[in-house]
Order: C-alpha cells, then sequence, then structure tokens
C-alpha cells in the first residue's frame, strides 16, 4: 500500500485503534473520511485534526450502507481506500441463554458490515488506477477467547473472506490487507481496558503497524510482535497451550 496521497475512509473513527490509525493516516498527508454511529465523538477528532472529513454511519444498517456509499463516493470521488475498523466486543453466557442478542448484534457489525460497505464501494475503488481494502480482524481470530465466541467467530471469518475477496481481485488494481490487533489499550471492552497492563498501549501499536506499511509495500497481514503468538500459534504446534494461557486469564 503506498502510505500517502489516498484518500480512504475509516469505520468506526471515532475512538480506539479507528481514530488512532486515522490521525497517523492524516498526519502522512492522506484525506481521511473518518466514519461512526454519532456525530459527537466524530467532531471531536476532525476538531482536533484540521482538514480531516467525518460522515455518521450506522453499519448494521442494511439499507443505509448502500445510500451511505453512494453519498460518499459523490462528495469524495477521489476515495481509493476503505479500512474496514468498526467492532463491537461483548462478553457472552451461552449456557444461560441470554446470548442471542449480542451474538446478532456482533455479527452484524462485525461480520456483515465490512461485506455490505465493501461491496458497495468495490465498483468504485476498481476504477481507481489503485485501491486497497483494508480489514481488522484480531489474535482472537486464530486463538478464539471463550468469553466473547461470537466475537472471535467474526474475526476469524474476517480473516477468511479477507484472504477470499484478495484472490478474487488479484488480477485487479485493488489490494487487500488484514489488520490482526493483539490485545490492545482501548475501551473496546470498557473502560478499564484502556489502561489494562496486559494490553499493549495504543500509541505502540499504532506505530509498529505504520512501520510495517510503509516498509513492507506488499504486506497482506499486518502483525505486530505482540500479536504473532496468536496468529502463529497452530502453525507452531503451540495453540493447546496459547489457547489454555488465553483463557485461564479471561475466562
Amino acid at each position: 500500500m503506498n502510505i500517502t496521497g489516498n484518500t480512504i475512509l475509516i469505520t468506526g473513527g471515532g475512538s480506539g485503534i479507528g481514530r488512532a490509525l486515522a490521525e497517523a493516516l492524516h498526519a502522512r498527508g492522506n484525506t481521511v473520511v473518518i466514519a461512526g454511529r454519532r456525530q459527537a465523538p466524530l467532531d471531536e477528532v476532525t476538531a482536533a485534526n484540521p482538514g480531516m472529513h467525518s460522515v455518521t454511519l450506522d453499519i448494521q444498517d442494511e439499507a443505509g450502507i448502500t445510500a451511505f456509499a453512494e453519498t460518499l463516493v459523490a462528495r469524495f470521488p477521489k476515495l481509493n481506500a476503505v479500512l474496514n475498523n468498526a467492532g463491537i466486543m461483548k462478553p457472552e453466557n451461552v449456557p444461560a441463554g441470554d446470548n442471542l442478542a449480542v451474538a446478532e448484534e456482533t455479527i452484524a457489525t462485525n461480520l456483515l458490515g465490512p461485506i455490505r460497505l465493501t461491496t458497495a464501494l468495490l465498483p468504485h475503488l476498481l476504477k481507481q488506477p489503485r485501491a486497497t481494502v483494508l480489514t481488522v480482524s484480531s489474535g482472537l481470530a486464530f486463538v478464539p477467547l471463550a468469553a466473547t465466541p461470537t466475537y472471535s467467530a467474526t474475526k476469524a471469518a474476517i480473516h477468511s473472506w479477507s484472504m477470499g475477496l484478495r484472490q478474487q481481485l488479484k488480477d485487479t488494481a485493488v489490494e487487500v490487507i488484514e489488520i490482526a490487533p493483539p490485545y490492545v489499550q482501548t475501551e473496546l471492552l470498557g473502560p478499564h481496558q484502556a489502561t489494562d497492563p496486559d494490553a499493549m498501549p495504543l500509541a505502540d501499536f499504532i506505530d509498529e503497524v505504520m512501520t510495517i506499511l510503509e516498509t513492507q509495500a506488499d504486506a497482506t497481514e499486518v502483525i505486530v510482535e505482540r500479536c504473532k503468538p496468536l496468529r502463529f500459534a497452530e502453525a507452531d504446534g503451540t495453540f493447546a497451550q496459547v489457547f489454555a494461557g488465553l483463557n485461564a486469564r479471561h475466562f
């Protein structure tokens, strides 16, 4: 990916990893458009980053995504990248039988949302001289966290979908890059996560991601060092130990 000169949409850009990536890409000379469900957090980000743009988007709204894509392309005709970052992560107690609402919301947000949005934008992206679809999976795509089974499953699905999409687009000018974060200091699971010493500092994660993007132009996966034990557990023959250790701490 060329790290500068793009017009890039970032979903979930009002906080956490989405905001941090938006600011890093904005600082590198990209036209950045952040999207989220609520306008107030978006306004806070754009106020702190003059020249950044914002649009509201409910990633769960199937019909709204099509209209959103049409409006976005009309407003930003040079759009050539989308970073599917919006996501939710909520614990589920499956034996208690009260998990279905969380599971369905998680699938709509984390899996159907990126698929619908990318599909809506792809005809436009295919017309660009070069374009990029970025997805955000997770280390939990490779070693699941039992406390958040549907979240882990959606991230595994995003990994698989990214691979399939990359293969289908291999003869086009659209590249597909998957970013797989480890446990990072954000508020994805609540305010406590932002200061959890077991989580990777957000600034360190962003610095490493941007270094990979800048120095590995042909990278299809962005895996920071902290995430490699999860990403390669199966190949390394350490899956059982990593799975047991992960879930002993959190479930």
